[in-house]
């Protein structure tokens, strides 16, 4: 693939992730699936170009969210999990042992929400007393129902990158090469 295919590619998928970005303002259930999709988009990069332009791209969209996007907890979420997990997720299921991989894969999910979470309180001023109602710390029951929806987001980037090299990748190569 020819180096202007590349950034071309880089720069569509960059500048289609920063409007997902856009869209969390937008909408309100919009701070954790808008950041979701934009980090999705990396697969594409991943596999037509590879892991360090993917990683360039993250960056950019990382950077570009939390300098135009109004929602800056949206902005922290792809920042500090959604953005860069399409792009590790390979190289962990490189891992021989399945039983590994998913250890490795739910280590990084906790302790990156829970950076995010800690980052979020410091950084972005939510006060700690927001997250208890009725006596219950939420941040903990969100973490034990994040983890069930981490397993599905997990599973679904799977079945979605064996949909795109099955139906999209071929005609993707097929129409860039110059």
């Amino acid at each position: 693939m020819k180096t202007s295919v590349k950034v071309s590619l880089g720069g569509a998928v960059a500048a289609l992730g920063l409007v997902m970005m856009f869209m969390t303002a937008l909408i309100p259930f919009g701070t954790f699936a808008f950041p979701t999709f934009a980090g999705m988009l990396l697969v594409v990069i991943v596999i037509e170009i590879g892991y360090s332009f993917a990683l360039s791209v993250y960056v950019v969209t990382a950077i570009l969210s939390f300098l135009l996007v109004p929602d800056k907890e949206a902005a922290l979420i792809y920042t500090m999990f959604l953005g860069f997990y399409p792009i590790i997720k390979s190289l962990i299921e490189r891992i021989p042992s399945k039983f590994v991989q998913y250890i490795v894969k739910f280590a990084v999910f906790n302790v990156c929400v829970i950076a995010d979470f800690f980052i979020g309180i410091n950084l972005l001023s939510i006060p700690k007393d927001s997250y208890i109602i009725f006596g219950v710390y939420l941040p903990a029951v969100f973490l034990v129902i994040g983890n069930v929806f981490f397993l599905i987001y997990d599973i679904c980037i799977t079945r979605i990158v064996t949909f795109y090299l099955l139906k999209w990748h071929k005609k993707l190569n097929k129409n860039t090469k110059l």
